[in-house]
C-alpha cells in the first residue's frame, strides 16, 4: 500500500527558508491571501502558520466549507423528509447542521431513520437493502464530492434511491469575493482537492480579469507556505496568473474523466449559499433525464420560511472573511462543536470548529 512520506512536507529548515523569503517578498502595506478551502484553514490553525508571516499578510479564510454555505432551506427539506418517513443518508459533517427550527441530529433523537454514511455508493446500497422505503441522500459538497454522486446516478440506482443536491461549484465564489465592496483581495489559494478535479486552468479567467494571483495548494504545512511565497512572487513580477504548487496531484487541465462524468449528469444554475443568497451559476443540479432521481421534484414540500442565520450569529461574515471568529460574542460561548449556534462550528471544514479545536484566535 502506497504511503506519502509527509515529513519532507514538515522539514523545519526548510520552513524557516521559505519564512524568510517570505518576509523579504512581503510588502510594508498589507496583503491579503484568501484561501477557499476548510482543509487550508485546519493546515494554517494547527500549525500556527499565521504566527510566522509578517505582520502585512493577512491569511484569509472564505467560503471553503460545503457544510457551512449549504442552505438553511436544504437542511429544512432534508429535515421535512426525515418527518416523512424516509430514510435519510448523509454525511456525519451534516448531522449537527442547525437550521431553522431543528437539526438531523434532534430529528434521529426523535425517532427519524437519520444515517451517516461515508458516500454515495452507501445510500444506493442502503436503497437496495431496503426496497420498500424511500432512500434520500443529502448530496452536499463542492466539485471535489460531486463526481462521485454523478457516477452512481449515471449507474442507474433502484428506484426507491433519490438525492437532495446542495452540490456548489468554486470559481463564482471567488469572483464574488473580488467584487465585494470593501474587501480586497489580493491573492487566492485556491483548494487543491478542488483543483484536482478541474485544474489549475479554471481559475486562469479570475487571475486575468481581476489581476489577482491564484495558487493552487497542496494541505501540507510547506505546501501552504510556498504558496504565499508564489503569491508574492507574481506580485512582485506585476503577474496575475494561476499557478500550481501542488503539482504531485494537481494538472493544469484536471481530471478530464470526472470533469465529462460531472457534465454528464448535473447541469449549472444559480444556487442559495447559507448567508450570502443566491450566486449566479455556482450550483449544480441534476439534468432533466435524470429528474427521477431528483428528491426536490420527487417529493412534497410544505412552504417554510427558511432562516439562514439566526439573531446575533456571524457565521455570513465568517464565510465571506469579513470577520474572525473572534469577532462574533457566541464563539466559545453560546456556540461551541458540541452545540453549535452557527454551520462554522459544525464541520471539520467550518472556521469556527477549527479555530476552536486548536485555540487559534
Amino acid at each position: 500500500m502506497f504511503m506519502l512520506d509527509t515529513s519532507k512536507f514538515r522539514d523545519a529548515k526548510y520552513a524557516k527558508a521559505l519564512v524568510k523569503e517570505i518576509k523579504h517578498l512581503a510588502r510594508p502595506s498589507k496583503i491579503r491571501i484568501v484561501h477557499i478551502c476548510g482543509t487550508h484553514e485546519d493546515t494554517i490553525s494547527s500549525h500556527g502558520i499565521r504566527s510566522l508571516l509578517p505582520e502585512s499578510i493577512s491569511l484569509v479564510a472564505g467560503p471553503g466549507c460545503p457544510v457551512c454555505v449549504c442552505a438553511a432551506q436544504d437542511v429544512d427539506m432534508a429535515i421535512e423528509l426525515a418527518r416523512q418517513g424516509h430514510i435519510i443518508a448523509t454525511f456525519g459533517d451534516m448531522m449537527r447542521v442547525p437550521s431553522t427550527s431543528s437539526s438531523l441530529v434532534k430529528e434521529r433523537a426523535n425517532g427519524a431513520d437519520v444515517r451517516v454514511v461515508y458516500g454515495v455508493t452507501e445510500s444506493v446500497e442502503i436503497a437496495k437493502a431496503h426496497p420498500d422505503r424511500e432512500v434520500v441522500f443529502i448530496g452536499v459538497g463542492f466539485e471535489t464530492t460531486a463526481p462521485t454522486m454523478a457516477a452512481e446516478i449515471s449507474r442507474s440506482p433502484p428506484g426507491n434511491f433519490s438525492i437532495l443536491t446542495s452540490l456548489k461549484i468554486i470559481p463564482p465564489a471567488m469572483d464574488l469575493l473580488v467584487n465585494l465592496e470593501g474587501f480586497a483581495v489580493d491573492g487566492f489559494i485556491t483548494p487543491g482537492h478542488v483543483s484536482a478535479i478541474i485544474g489549475t486552468n479554471a481559475f486562469q479567467p479570475i487571475a486575468e480579469m481581476y489581476r489577482v494571483p491564484c495558487v493552487a495548494a497542496g494541505f501540507e504545512p510547506l505546501d501552504v507556505l510556498e504558496s504565499i511565497r508564489m503569491i508574492l512572487l507574481q506580485k512582485k513580477e506585476g503577474r496575475a496568473e494561476s499557478e500550481n504548487e501542488y503539482t504531485r496531484v494537481v494538472h493544469p487541465e484536471g481530471n478530464l474523466a470526472a470533469q465529462k462524468i460531472l457534465d454528464s449528469v448535473f447541469r449549472v444554475d444559480d444556487a442559495p449559499w447559507r448567508g450570502l443568497g443566491i450566486i449566479k451559476e455556482s450550483g449544480l443540479f441534476l439534468r432533466k433525464e435524470y429528474e427521477a432521481f431528483n428528491a426536490r421534484l420527487r417529493f412534497s414540500f410544505p412552504p417554510t420560511e427558511s432562516i439562514d442565520i439566526m439573531p446575533g450569529c456571524r457565521c455570513h461574515d465568517v464565510i465571506l472573511g469579513i470577520a474572525d471568529p473572534s469577532d462574533c460574542p457566541l464563539f466559545g460561548k453560546r456556540c461551541v462543536p458540541d452545540n453549535p449556534y452557527g454551520p462554522c462550528m459544525v464541520g471539520h471544514e467550518g472556521t469556527c470548529r477549527i479555530r476552536h479545536e486548536y485555540h487559534a484566535v
